[in-house]
């Protein structure tokens, strides 16, 4: 008998049991993007407002990416094609900084949008499912049955730059519309007034976006995929005992010789603007 099949890489004498019909989403085209996003506009809580109005400048802290908001219309000139906008919303932290005082740490929101391009196939058949709703059934959800769907992942941003901006300076062309949804995320209202001291920061931004589509794929298996370790219950020891479990960090310890990947320097940067 074949020795059991574990997930991961395959040997050629593994056994296949069958082969089975999956319902699954299938990939049709993603693509990576490395951004930067200069000089987005902060819109500050009424309190980092307050602080900001009489200091002598900014210093940045961190960005937090909050929600990515897409929405997909078809490429008319091009079928299968399908133009992605994008709309990253960042909760800012920074500190308002006056000589010969303790800087005050603020909050506010940067919004950065973009469009990509990217092949979504074509669909004439519309989908239900039994764990939908009449309810839903609107206008626009019509129109998305047959669209494929628009998955966003995305790391922590990385906050490159920060600067204080006087309100005699030309405001922005276009003030955001905050969704109330992220606006509740902050622990007062947002000013959006243009005839404010102004904060602009900068931002990096890795992220992967894709189309998928739910398909019926032809996959071969191999056995079930059944638990081959107990459950251990934190409760069951003592926390010595649990701590004697945990590797010894050694990475931490002792640095490497060399930036073997992007991962390290992504880290490095990202601790940098703590």
């Amino acid at each position: 008998m074949a020795d059991k099949v574990t997930p991961g890489p395959v040997t050629d004498d593994a056994e296949l049991r069958e082969a089975v019909c999956v319902h699954t989403d299938k990939i049709f085209d993603s693509c990576m993007a490395r951004d930067c996003f200069e000089d987005l506009r902060v819109y500050l809580t009424e309190a980092g407002q307050q602080a900001v109005s009489s200091a002598g400048t900014v210093r940045a802290r961190g960005a937090e990416l909050l929600y990515v908001g897409s929405d997909i219309e078809p490429v008319q000139f091009n079928r299968g094609y399908y133009s992605v906008n994008l709309d990253y919303y960042y909760r800012v932290r920074g500190e308002a900084v006056t000589a010969g005082a303790p800087g005050v740490p603020f909050t506010g929101l940067a919004v950065w949008s973009k469009r990509v391009l990217l092949y979504g196939s074509e669909q004439s058949a519309k989908v239900f499912s039994s764990n939908g709703s009449i309810a839903e059934l609107t206008e626009e959800s019509l129109v998305k049955r047959t669209a494929p769907t628009c998955i966003v992942e995305a790391v922590e941003p990385i906050i490159l730059d920060m600067k204080l901006v006087e309100p005699t300076a030309p405001p922005e062309s276009e003030i955001v519309e905050v969704p109330a949804s992220v606006a509740a995320l902050f622990t007062s209202p947002l000013v959006t007034a243009a005839d404010v001291r102004r904060v602009y920061c900068s931002l990096g931004q890795f992220s992967i976006v894709r189309l998928e589509r739910a398909s019926q794929l032809l996959m071969p298996v191999y056995d079930y995929c059944v638990p081959d370790k107990d459950c251990v219950s934190s409760y069951s020891d003592d926390a010595c005992t649990l701590f004697g479990r945990i590797d010894f960090p050694v990475d931490e310890f002792f640095p490497p010789d060399t930036m073997s990947s992007g991962a390290e320097t992504y880290r490095d940067a990202r601790e940098a603007t703590k």
